[in-house]
């Protein structure tokens, strides 16, 4: 059963209906909230890339593409937005070609330094992140693409994680603001397996893949 729950302030419209691979359909839709009410946010995909940023207004926004055996899920509990994608897939559903590439995203805007915590995780697509700042942490999990970003600031850590694919962009603060763990395999890394002194912590772990990370104090 297809559910959406939501706060009363959400407002989620379908916009645009579109024939994919194999006559399957996709519906364009739009979640929309103010950020007051969330301060935590939870994306757990697969096969999606997800690109996350920043919000002209003090609205947190969700656009993403239901497919007939493929959607997502959005509900909010507490201060926690969780946006699941769920499937009523078969195995005999994965034989053929993929959905084009615009059905498999999700694009996020969120409010400059509205959320306290940041976890996605996806498969087989790019985590991308124009700039994110958060008062706690940021956490980046991709199984099989890159995870790319442009500024992440967050108040007590970021951890970032991909397996066949590479990580990239810059950080807030400065060298020494941070305690770095880092592992590295059949990579190449600008960042030490281990520095212990720093009151944020920056963890990163590549499998297959480069990580190049830059410093801005």
């Amino acid at each position: 059963m297809r559910k959406i729950a939501a706060v009363a302030a959400a407002v989620l419209c379908g916009a645009c209906v579109f024939g994919g691979c194999g006559g399957e359909t996709f519906v364009a839709e739009s979640y929309i909230c103010e950020s007051g009410t969330v301060t935590e946010l939870r994306i757990t995909a697969e096969n999606r890339a997800v690109n996350v940023g920043v919000s002209e207004d003090d609205k947190i926004r969700v656009d993403y593409f239901n497919g007939e055996k493929e959607y997502f899920d959005i509900s909010v509990s507490g201060s926690v937005l969780k946006v699941e994608l769920l499937s009523d897939k078969t195995w005999t559903d994965y034989i053929g070609v993929k959905p084009d590439a615009r059905y498999r995203k999700i694009d996020v805007l969120l409010p400059e330094g509205a959320i306290n915590r940041i976890f996605i995780t996806t498969t087989n697509e790019e985590i991308t992140v124009e700039s994110l700042s958060v008062t706690e942490e940021i956490v980046l999990d991709d199984n099989g693409g890159d995870i790319f970003f442009g500024l992440l600031s967050a108040g007590s850590g970021i951890r970032l994680t991909a397996k066949n694919g590479s990580i990239g962009g810059t950080v807030a603060g400065g060298w020494d603001d941070f305690a770095i763990t880092c592992g590295v395999k059949k990579g190449k890394s600008n960042l030490p397996a281990r520095k212990e002194d720093g009151d944020k912590l920056l963890a990163v772990e590549c499998n297959n893949g480069d990580v190049s990370i830059d410093f801005k104090a």
